[in-house]
């Protein structure tokens, strides 16, 4: 009878008695199909159980953050819904970047592991390593001059393309840890939301309590200023992403930026002049 996502769910109904059913008991005033305004049972992907890509363990994360937080499970404070999702590398088997409130995306800091005997053993094997793989890189970090890959790995944005292409050849960093993006939801209310980049980089070791600290800091605010059913994606939207991260305490940075600012104008606050 009672879970995260509802007070009371019935279960065996027959299809067609469920217009007939929620007609009748949204007229007596049970406020249906709302979803529960507590923090969602969090997931991940299967991580370094079976994955070699994965730059932290997923699952150890999920089960610890499950267990820490279980009273926000069961006994919703909050204005909506919080979903939080752990990814152990970009390709984001668990569609994080798009499904939850915090996303915890594993990635590397250093170098792309190259190995060239792997690479050239894939040009001598037909790929198409300048059609494939150079011109596919979102970042135009790659070149093939038909026998060396050069990486320019200040200019690689981590997508993972190259690597699942060429999975012998590249292997990312040994420098592992994950990046932590908020705001993500489905078109409810405003529209869908995509995670926006909140920090950069945390290193594997310092991830468990470093995602605690911020969890903290964001339901804070969340909690004061919230309206009743806004995400934290549509309480960024509303407050804006510079007052936002004023009040849970984080400096922007260069990764939280998805395009150059379109308005010539700059605007100055008045203690700025002083």
């Amino acid at each position: 009878m009672h879970g995260s996502t509802g007070d009371i769910i019935f279960l065996g109904t027959r299809t067609e008695e469920l217009e007939p059913v929620f007609k009748e008991l949204t007229e007596n005033g049970f406020d249906l199909g709302g979803s529960g305004s507590c923090m969602r049972t969090p997931s991940c992907c299967v991580g370094q159980a079976r994955c070699e890509w994965a730059n932290y363990d997923t699952m150890a994360m999920c089960n610890q953050i499950t267990h820490d937080y279980q009273d926000e499970l069961h006994r919703p404070p909050f204005p909506y819904k919080f979903k939080v999702k752990f990814a152990g590398c970009p390709n984001d088997c668990v569609a994080s970047i798009a499904r939850a409130d915090l996303s915890v995306i594993g990635t590397w800091k250093d170098n792309i592991q190259q190995d060239a005997a792997a690479v050239a053993e894939y040009a001598a094997g037909g790929l198409d390593i300048q059609k494939d793989v150079c011109d596919r890189c979102p970042g135009k970090c790659m070149d093939w001059d038909g026998s060396n890959l050069v990486i320019r790995n200040g200019e690689c944005v981590h997508c993972m393309h190259c690597i699942n292409v060429m999975p012998k050849a590249l292997r990312p960093g040994k420098e592992k840890g994950a990046v932590l993006l908020l705001g993500s939801k489905a078109p409810i209310v405003q529209g869908a939301l995509l995670s926006s980049v909140l920090v950069p980089f945390v290193p594997a070791e310092e991830l468990l309590d470093t995602l605690k600290e911020l969890i903290g800091r964001v339901w804070e605010f969340w909690d004061e200023h919230g309206k009743n059913r806004e995400r934290v994606g549509e309480l960024i939207q509303r407050v804006g992403m510079a007052s936002f991260l004023d009040a849970i305490g984080l400096d922007p940075v260069p990764e939280m930026v998805s395009a150059p600012r379109d308005n010539p104008y700059i605007f100055f606050q008045a203690e700025d002049t002083k």
